[in-house]
């Protein structure tokens, strides 16, 4: 499986046996993440990013949860489209507008 076709659904379980920051006295900070990631064949960078995504999805940091991100994705493809349907619409009626001024 390519890294881009994981989602942070996979990322879920490992990134809740990451410790708080500054992590258990007897390890350093950051070593359970690398031992992690690397366990699932992934970069550093990428779980973390997973994590703060899950953070972001379970309301313990402010910013847009994943489906929130979705929604306004969707949003924008529709106004794009209704834009480019507005437009096709005002073309049409300029062109039948003057079909119907000159005389046949």
């Amino acid at each position: 499986m390519l890294l881009q076709e994981r989602s942070p659904s996979y990322a879920r379980c490992p990134s809740r046996g990451v410790p708080p920051p500054g992590g258990r006295p007897d390890t350093q900070p950051g070593a359970s993440v690398m031992r992690i990631a690397s366990d699932l064949g992934i970069s550093e960078s990428c779980l973390r990013r997973w994590m703060k995504l899950d953070d972001v999805d379970a309301g313990r940091v402010d910013g847009l949860s994943t489906s929130e991100r979705a929604e306004l994705a969707q949003l924008r493809r529709d106004k794009k489209r209704l834009e480019t349907e507005v437009e096709i619409l005002k073309r049409a009626s300029a062109y039948f507008a003057r079909e119907n001024i000159l005389p046949k």
